[in-house]
């Protein structure tokens, strides 16, 4: 079977995230391609057939980053919608963002990433970060999931 396209698709895809925290840390990736490239989002990627959510994040953090993960709760569902210039959707993605928690691995990044690091949450808003992944972060600062200046 033919995996469907990312740009132009006949139906939503659905993406996973990890918002990985260690103590202040968040760990962040520059995304390499579209949509967002350039931008610095939280480790994800798209669901694959047969696989949990969770399977899901542990994977794409562990591609992206070299990071092993443990997956925690769920923290938001999100929409990504992206027209262009004639109204018509390019990107539909519908992006399933957990918690977690590193337990292993090195940093590296991946043909996917054009950098990955720690910031620290103080630092945060030196890093142009995607839509959704600001959203998210603020959410979890809210909650208190995320350890503040």
């Amino acid at each position: 079977m033919k995996p469907e396209r990312r740009e132009y698709p006949s139906a939503p895809r659905v993406g996973v995230g990890g918002l990985v925290v260690d103590g202040d840390k968040l760990l962040l990736i520059q995304r390499a391609f579209e949509p967002s490239s350039g931008l610095w989002s939280i480790p994800g990627g798209l669901l694959e057939v047969g696989e949990s959510l969770e399977e899901a994040v542990a994977r794409e953090v562990e591609e992206e980053t070299g990071i092993k993960v443990e997956v925690g709760e769920l923290l938001d569902v999100l929409n990504f919608v992206l027209k262009d210039e004639d109204g018509k959707v390019k990107y539909h993605y519908v992006l399933i963002d957990f918690l977690a928690k590193p337990v292993g691995g090195r940093l590296k990044p991946s043909k996917e990433t054009l950098d990955v690091r720690w910031v620290s949450v103080k630092e945060i808003e030196k890093y142009p970060l995607t839509r959704t992944a600001r959203k998210l972060i603020g959410k979890a600062l809210e909650k208190g999931l995320i350890k503040g200046e």
